[in-house]
């Protein structure tokens, strides 16, 4: 059974997405506090999250 070719876009867009999100935790954690304190801890849980989640996931 054969898959189709994903396009790049299909590969990549999970990717691109946490590492915006990580560059956006970074930027916040550096130039504010406050809001921006929680707005980085999100931003880069948010990475730590997707990664507990697939490995989670039953294989197969």
């Amino acid at each position: 059974m054969s898959r189709s070719p994903r396009t790049l876009w299909q590969v990549f867009r999970a990717p691109l997405l946490l590492a915006v999100l990580s560059m956006i935790g970074l930027v916040a954690a550096l130039i504010g506090d406050g809001l921006l304190d929680l707005l980085s801890w999100l931003a880069l849980g948010s990475t730590l999250l997707v990664i507990a989640w697939y490995w989670s996931r039953p294989s197969g």
